[in-house]
């Protein structure tokens, strides 16, 4: 069993994907933002894009090229409307997928909002040395995602990902 260190500080970029949000609005930015800062961690960079897919990927590459960047996360776009397509700009990136982490999300998912929660299709997984999350726009989505999954893992994540 792996000995997780959940009091490491890590960088972190929150990509907010709408195409009708702002930093003012965005209550799932600002609710991971505010929940990562809770656990001492930084917030590197924060943006909010429209949801076209070769703008998240552009956004994503950079800040995985950005060594100061140990963690993405973004959130908005992961649903199956027309618009919707943060997880196929996300999913093509990744060098590995965390297969677990949809899964589970979606089981959280079910135990608060029922058969709905079939409807996202959150992601994560690494590029590079950098973890990468992409959540349901929703702000209690988010708000289960960071608490549940992300803030007690996301430590370990970025440490297995620089292990020589």
């Amino acid at each position: 069993m792996h000995n997780i260190n959940t009091s490491k500080s890590i960088n972190v970029a929150i990509l907010t994907i709408s195409d009708t949000r702002n930093k003012e609005d965005d209550r799932s930015g600002q609710t991971i933002h505010s929940l990562l800062q809770s656990e001492n961690h930084t917030i590197v960079e924060y943006q909010i894009v429209k949801d076209e897919l070769h703008i998240i990927q552009d956004v994503v590459q950079t800040w995985t090229e950005n060594k100061e960047i140990q963690a993405i996360i973004l959130n908005g776009g992961t649903g199956f409307s027309p618009r919707d397509v943060t997880y196929e700009a996300v999913s093509q990136l990744l060098d590995k997928q965390m297969d677990g982490f949809g899964e589970l999300f979606r089981m959280l998912s079910y135990e608060e909002i029922g058969p709905k929660a079939l409807f996202s299709r959150a992601v994560a997984g690494s590029k590079q040395s950098t973890a990468i999350y992409a959540l349901p726009g929703s702000t209690n989505a988010v708000k289960l995602a960071m608490e549940k999954l992300i803030l007690p893992t996301m430590p370990h994540f970025a440490e297995e990902l620089v292990k020589k």
